[in-house]
């Protein structure tokens, strides 16, 4: 196993647009990407410089947002995300989906606990 690279952080927002104008204003990064999650519900954006993601904003994974901790999870580029996951399960780490998520645009996620129950999210990019 390798980790590529650092991938995102992925961050909760109430407003989706609101967050996007403010990160597009006010941090200067770039609108990258932009749709509803395949679950219907979420609504994800993609931000960051030079084309490489490096903020995902997720509006309606929890619409009582606490004061700090907003940030949802951190991203770890792989390939081979399929392989990845039959590593963690024979690693028995513990999985919080059963299944590898697949977005409408081609990328692939799998999300897994720290330590500490943290978020780690293992992605592999559509390309």
């Amino acid at each position: 196993m390798t980790v590529l690279g650092f991938e995102h952080v992925g961050i909760q927002v109430e407003n989706i647009e609101n967050s996007i104008n403010f990160y597009q204003k006010v941090v200067t990064l770039d609108l990258i990407d932009q749709f509803k999650h395949t679950d219907g519900k979420m609504k994800l954006a993609f931000l960051g410089i030079n084309g490489k993601i490096i903020v995902e904003l997720i509006e309606g994974y929890n619409p009582n947002l606490p004061e700090e901790g907003k940030v949802h999870h951190i991203a770890f580029k792989v390939n081979e995300i399929e392989k990845e996951k039959k590593r963690l399960e024979e690693l028995e780490v513990e999985l919080i989906f059963e299944d590898i998520t697949v977005l409408p645009n081609g990328a692939k996620y799998l999300f897994f606990r720290g330590p500490d129950r943290e978020w780690i999210e293992f992605y592999e990019d559509k390309n």
